[in-house]
């Protein structure tokens, strides 16, 4: 390639990409003075004008571009049907090389004639994509195989195209800061030329296949994280020429063929989800590009899918694969600190601290996939949570509407995690494609536990310091520790701390387990818990407090002592049945959530448990009263003693306890802080 082509490439693809860039900005700007009908019609035209530009300048070029079209088109989850219709066309059926350019290749590479290696060489290719075209043949020993030969000239115009799309997203980061793809290109940049060498490719299929287990037959005792998918044998290789066993089998994206020969979707697109999850979490090396022209489905039942293509794979360090699993399992758990702690490991860096909203993007990233009808909804979802996410990072830093528009919260991104990325919005994209649906955090869990298998769930059995080793205040710390470590052995407790005092003297203080089921560091005297739900515990002793001065007996009913609360079928409810959570009231105030500011009426709230029925009968069924508990303990406790809330509290703990300082039920006036009992 010359350098005049070499220029003549680089400048369509700044043109065309600048000319969609302007197109877009301007109907941005034209929407907010048409109407919502009219501009959704503006919309699906320019989607469908910048889809045929895409299409049109991929087709001209090829080379890398056909990748990033490949991958384009498998994102009918996010991507508008203009572009997934168009690009579609990319993942298998590029106008193909000439047959003298396939056989010129072949000869040199091996340095023997077509009549010397093949018996039959059919000259229509089955498919040709970016960087090969492959051919079906047969080998002198009458075998049936595949022959995939790389294009004259690849490598220069691949490494163009990663000089001309650095390029463009070096212009994007600049124009608008948040979308700063530079640590996602540098890593294509560095793992894309291994696509080149099929001696690479050849030993890449070998070793996925091995880690797999692929055999030609189903194994009956399969486990949760074992696969049950094909892969093709290598036979021979050059740099430029491979040649694999043939394996029949119907193609992905042809779903007139697969609805004939009875495939279930659902069932081969979980599998192959299986069949990554196993490469990422078990094995730490993984094939980077999961599109449609990458599988075939074998015709014969159990209908399995056979994986193809193993140029572009990548290669984890067991530390790193253990942060992936363990960013994942923390996301599924909803646990913030080992979250922090997963992104620490895998050196991902923020520019602040909000572990909510690390929370909530990484939920998304691991969404349940969505058919393709329904990328609308997801689009919509998506830029909902985006601008709500900005919202808080702008209120956070104090960032004017301008500035948080070019802040970007990421300080660091490792490039390990790039393919990984790609991957898993390849493979969402392929069960949006396919119109199933996928529920990431069920089908891929099995696999991401078994990595850390050593270093979760370490109970008591397997880890003599499971309790924290400090001398024991007294016989009922003894006794208590004893209880914990049968809890743990049990696996009813994960990690504790406990800490009591009687008559002034610290009587218990003691720590067990570890901080997490994914986090193994184990808890201390000092660690910090974020703690939820903490008055639960002030309410319930007060109650207590009250039954030990003879102000109040557990086994009385609370009708009894509020008569209010009698009514709609809670006569029978005793005192005892609200402090263990058998009262059947677990929902009351649940309408609370959708007004935050009823949760700051005392009065109100009160008055709305005394109205509420129960749900389930008295004393025979336990449910967590996650959001009623404390205003069923409150209202006991004012008419029990008819007295104030905050007297009581302050008799029973505050002065005896000689703490220091202000607390509030409610929201005091020129006040901001809230103590809601909950």
């Amino acid at each position: 390639m010359g350098w005049g082509n070499i220029y003549k490439r680089r400048m369509k693809v700044c043109s065309v990409a600048l000319m969609i860039y302007l197109d877009y900005k301007a109907l941005q700007q034209r929407e907010k003075w048409i109407s919502k009908s009219k501009g959704a019609t503006l919309w699906e035209s320019a989607h469908e004008r910048n889809a045929k530009r895409v299409l049109s300048l991929i087709i001209e070029l090829e080379g890398l571009w056909v990748k990033l079209g490949q991958y384009l088109s498998t994102r009918a989850d996010v991507l508008p049907e203009a572009y997934i219709s168009l690009l579609k066309q990319l993942q298998d059926s590029l106008p193909p090389r000439p047959l003298e350019e396939v056989c010129r290749t072949i000869q040199k590479e091996f340095g023997k004639s077509m009549d010397e290696l093949f018996l039959d060489f059919v000259k229509v290719p089955l498919a040709t994509a970016s960087i090969a075209q492959v051919h079906r043949a047969t080998l002198l020993n009458g075998q049936e195989v595949v022959v995939k030969v790389q294009h004259e000239g690849i490598k220069t115009i691949i490494l163009e195209d990663l000089k001309n799309a650095k390029s463009i997203v070096d212009w994007i980061a600049w124009a608008e800061p948040q979308f700063n793809f530079n640590p996602m290109i540098d890593e294509w940049c560095k793992e894309s030329p291994k696509e080149l060498d099929f001696n690479h490719e050849a030993e890449n299929t070998r070793t996925v296949s091995k880690n797999l287990g692929c055999k030609t037959k189903c194994d009956d005792n399969t486990r949760a994280d074992q696969v049950d998918v094909l892969i093709p044998e290598v036979i021979q290789s050059t740099e430029k020429v491979i040649i694999s066993e043939f394996m029949d089998g119907i193609r992905l994206n042809d779903i007139e063929s697969l609805e004939a020969f009875g495939v279930d979707k659902q069932k081969v697109i979980e599998e192959i989800t299986r069949a990554y999850a196993h490469q990422i979490y078990i094995d730490g090396f993984f094939n980077g590009d999961p599109h449609p022209g990458n599988f075939l489905v074998s015709k014969e039942p159990p209908h399995r899918p056979v994986l193809l293509d193993f140029g572009l794979t990548k290669k984890l360090s067991s530390s790193f694969k253990k942060a992936l699993a363990k960013m994942f399992l923390a996301s599924a758990e909803g646990d913030h600190v080992a979250l922090l702690s997963a992104f620490a490991e895998m050196g991902l860096k923020l520019r602040l601290d909000i572990p909510e909203q690390a929370m909530e993007i990484t939920s998304v990233f691991f969404r349940s996939t969505t058919p393709a009808n329904e990328s609308h909804e997801t689009m919509k979802s998506l830029a909902d949570q985006r601008t709500k996410n900005m919202k808080v990072i702008q209120d956070k830093m104090q960032l004017n509407k301008k500035e948080v528009k070019r802040f970007n919260p990421v300080d660091a991104f490792p490039g390990d995690i790039v393919i990984f990325a790609r991957v898993l919005n390849l493979l969402r994209g392929l069960s949006s494609t396919m119109n199933v649906r996928i529920v990431y955090q069920d089908i891929m869990r099995p696999f991401a536990e078994s990595v850390l298998q050593g270093n979760i769930n370490r109970g008591p059995m397997v880890n003599d310091q499971w309790v924290y080793d400090t001398p024991a205040h007294s016989d009922v710390e003894a006794k208590l520790r004893q209880l914990l470590v049968e809890m743990g052995n049990n696996n009813k407790i994960l990690g504790v701390q406990v800490c009591a005092y009687k008559d002034g003297k610290v009587i218990i203080d003691t720590a067990a387990g570890v901080l997490g089921r994914y986090d193994p560091r184990p808890v201390q005297l000092d660690s910090l818990f974020p703690v939820f739900s903490v008055t639960k515990g002030i309410t319930a002793g007060m109650l207590h407090w009250l039954a030990d001065t003879g102000k109040l007996k557990l086994e009385e009913n609370v009708a009894n002592i509020w008569p209010e609360f009698g009514s709609n079928r809670k006569d029978h409810i005793k005192v005892h049945h609200v402090l263990n959570h058998t009262s059947g009231l677990h929902n009351a105030l649940a309408d609370g959530r959708e007004n935050p500011l009823l949760m700051a009426d005392w009065e109100e709230c009160l008055n709305r448990i005394a109205m509420t029925e129960p749900e389930t009968e008295p004393g025979q069924e336990q449910f967590y009263h996650y959001l009623s508990y404390g205003w069923l303990c409150g209202g006991i406790i004012e008419h029990a003693s008819g007295r104030k809330f905050k007297e009581i509290l302050e008799e029973a703990f505050i002065h005896p306890l000689q703490i220091e300082g202000e607390m509030y039920i409610g929201i005091p006036p020129g006040k901001c802080t809230m103590f809601l009992l909950h």
